[in-house]
């Protein structure tokens, strides 16, 4: 049993890297507006600021400003993955049973020929999907840590689905240079992977919002001011 301890800080900036369980895959930026949702409803709930944000094919890598006092930073991604969850399997059907996903079939009845399952009442049988998204059908095998070479079965009590892999990397900012590096490096990261040549082409990126970025400036060489105040003291404490 993981006996994995996150730090005891509040109001901490945090550099998060999350990543699907099949790693090639680009279901989050096939469907990077039921990811935007999921994002916006737990903001609501749950508030944070985003000081940096790109979402990849496959992983997202972000930078959080937790509010003071805070430190529920697991909640919140926890939150994000399992609405895009849901979202994704409503979209894209049924489950092994037939039934709209979340729901199940009752005892072995069918409507008839060519129909699917009689699921519980008030629910009915998924409608056609639209084109076929491929579910992972296992969590791929561990490549670091304590776990490493260990290969996790889903927890089928949870209804888990191998659409994300399990928790996700933090770095807490250090200092104003650590700050800067991992903004940086996010808005940098489609670049880095090939997918244009300018952090400004990308368009699942913060950076199309954020009044530091200037197109066509180096960003090796630049520094500038956090967007939660005048100095980064004000955004680490």
């Amino acid at each position: 049993m993981s006996e994995y301890r996150r730090p005891p800080v509040t109001g901490a900036l945090v550099f998060f890297t999350v990543t699907l369980a099949a790693r090639g895959g680009d279901v989050l930026v096939r469907e990077v507006d039921l990811l935007r949702e999921a994002v916006r409803v737990t903001r609501a709930e749950r508030p944070f600021g985003i000081e940096a944000f790109v979402v990849l094919p496959d992983h997202i890598h972000a930078v959080w400003q937790m509010p003071p006092g805070d430190r529920a930073y697991g909640v919140r991604w926890g939150a994000i993955k399992a609405r895009f969850t849901r979202a994704v399997r409503e979209k894209y059907g049924s489950d092994e049973s037939g039934c709209r996903v979340g729901f199940y079939p009752t005892d072995g009845a069918r409507d008839g020929p060519g129909y699917g399952p009689v699921c519980r009442p008030g629910f009915s049988p998924a409608p056609p999907a639209p084109p076929p998204y491929t579910y992972p059908t296992d969590l791929p095998v561990v490549r670091s840590g304590r776990y490493a070479g260990l290969k996790p079965g889903l927890r089928r009590e949870k209804r888990e689905q191998a659409v994300w892999q399990r928790r996700f990397w933090e770095h807490h900012i250090r200092d104003e240079a650590d700050y800067w590096a991992h903004v940086r490096y996010c808005w940098m990261n489609p670049v880095k992977h090939g997918f244009v040549a300018r952090p400004e082409d990308w368009p699942f990126s913060s950076i199309h919002r954020d009044g530091r970025y200037v197109p066509g400036m180096d960003l090796w060489l630049w520094g500038g001011t956090p967007t939660c105040g005048l100095s980064l003291n004000l955004c680490l404490h």
